[in-house]
């Protein structure tokens, strides 16, 4: 029987939380996800999950069409969603940084900064608390062409390992935060529907200690 109803963000964060969901206990059959389905059920037809682009998952889960949802931190800043965030998965792990062509020029010579981004309010929010006036210019894709081109004097960004930036010249001058796949819930089926909610919360919780216990050690 269906209990929950649960948005996964394409991408590589989909492929990272079904293998956690396999790793908690939930399965999905491989032929069920070759077939291209955007909605599938896991093997003991208890959880729906519905593969969505990253920005929609928040949107899915806040108006209740989801009762959970996997999705990148950054997604969350950005979209404000008022949604439950129980725990931190650990996967799609990355950064929210500022890149530059020019980092050995400090942004307050700039008058008005140009920053290129494809999450504006993450990156306004920033440089406002920073007293930094700047003109936001969206882009939905190859944002770090922006300053190559002259389009933009900066870049607001998820990174993951900056080769890309340094690829094309820019520098990582300052990280504002980081970002990981969260588990999101919606407010009402986190009680309504608390005693199917509270198990998989459980589980996966459980998938990411275990996991976290067989990295090793840093010391």
């Amino acid at each position: 029987m269906l209990e929950l109803t649960i948005a996964v963000a394409k991408g590589r964060m989909q492929d990272q939380a079904l293998a956690l969901m396999e790793r908690a206990g939930i399965r999905v059959d491989e032929a069920a996800l070759a077939s291209r389905r955007l909605a599938v059920t896991d093997a003991s037809e208890r959880y729906r999950f519905v593969f969505v682009k990253p920005a929609d998952v928040p949107v899915y889960v806040e108006h209740g069409i989801a009762d959970c949802g996997v999705v990148g931190r950054d997604v969350l800043l950005e979209s404000g969603a008022d949604v439950l965030q129980p725990l931190d998965l650990g996967i799609s792990r990355c950064r929210i940084a500022v890149a530059t062509t020019h980092p050995e020029i400090p942004f307050s010579e700039f008058g008005m900064l140009r920053v290129a981004t494809k999450y504006p309010n993450i990156a306004a929010k920033h440089f406002g608390a920073l007293g930094i006036p700047v003109e936001i210019i969206e882009l939905s894709g190859s944002v770090e062409l922006a300053p190559v081109l002259g389009l933009a004097d900066c870049i607001v960004d998820l990174v993951e390992t900056g080769r890309t930036l340094a690829e094309n010249g820019l520098s990582i001058v300052e990280e504002i935060t980081e970002s990981t796949g969260r588990l999101v819930v919606n407010r009402a089926s986190y009680q309504l529907k608390a005693a199917s909610v509270a198990p998989l919360i459980a589980r996966l919780n459980e998938a990411v200690n275990e996991i976290a216990l067989e990295k090793p050690s840093s010391d």
